[in-house]
């Protein structure tokens, strides 16, 4: 399987996902700067990290969507690539219209930075089929920019397509934690090959971290392509 990690100016979650390919994976990522034209050949799997591509100026991903290399993601994803957006990821995928909506300041307007219970949604993608469907499980956040927007019908068809692949969990004992329109943590492509959101499965990959429920994720993904290969 081959797979690649996107790099922009201000990424600072690019090595934290290389690793978690790796080690569960079993082969290390190609790691593609931001200014190239072109990806690697026979990519199954890209993922756009966490971070503050551009130091999150204009508008967080906003700069980073324009980037020469996104063409050449947003073609791979368009051939039935897995594209996996990660916080910044997320906001880069939105802002190159992959995914619909807008992620905007947290409500509360500080950085939230800690572990977060979630609800699995949708278990039919490559990315979820590791996990059981209302299974709660913990991943850590850290935005300033979390706050999922889209307007009433586009949630509605969201939610009507099943679209929402990780909510916040209600009994989250701090409450909602950035705003986001119906706990929305998570979302879907309409093809279901990409996925952007914002808690950090790449962070949760083994005891050391505090939990390792982010794993599962990386060995449903590889797994999945290893038999559709």
């Amino acid at each position: 399987m081959k797979s690649a990690v996107i790099v922009f100016p201000g990424s600072n979650c690019d090595r934290d996902m290389a690793v978690a390919i790796r080690d569960i994976s079993g082969s290390a990522p190609a790691m593609v700067w931001h200014g190239e034209s072109a990806l690697p050949d026979g990519l199954d799997f890209i993922a756009i990290p966490g971070g503050f591509s551009y130091g999150d100026y204009l508008r967080s991903g906003a700069m980073a969507a324009r980037s020469p290399v996104m063409r050449a993601v947003v073609d791979a994803a368009a051939r039935g690539v897995a594209v996996l957006g990660v916080c910044n990821g997320f906001q880069v995928l939105t802002e190159t219209g992959l995914l619909p909506g807008a992620l905007m300041r947290n409500a509360g307007l500080n950085f939230v930075c800690r572990d977060v219970a979630l609800s699995v949604e949708n278990t039919q993608s490559v990315f979820t089929s590791n996990y059981r469907a209302g299974e709660q499980i913990v991943l850590p956040v850290a935005h300033h920019d979390g706050n999922y927007f889209a307007d009433d019908a586009t949630l509605d068809r969201l939610e009507g397509e099943g679209r929402v692949a990780l909510r916040y969990a209600g009994g989250d004992a701090n409450g909602r934690v950035n705003g986001s329109a119906r706990d929305i943590a998570g979302l879907l492509n309409d093809a279901g090959n990409v996925l952007g959101l914002m808690p950090h499965p790449e962070r949760a990959i083994e005891a050391a971290h505090g939990g390792s429920d982010g794993r599962r994720l990386f060995e449903g993904v590889f797994a999945g392509l290893s038999v559709a290969a």
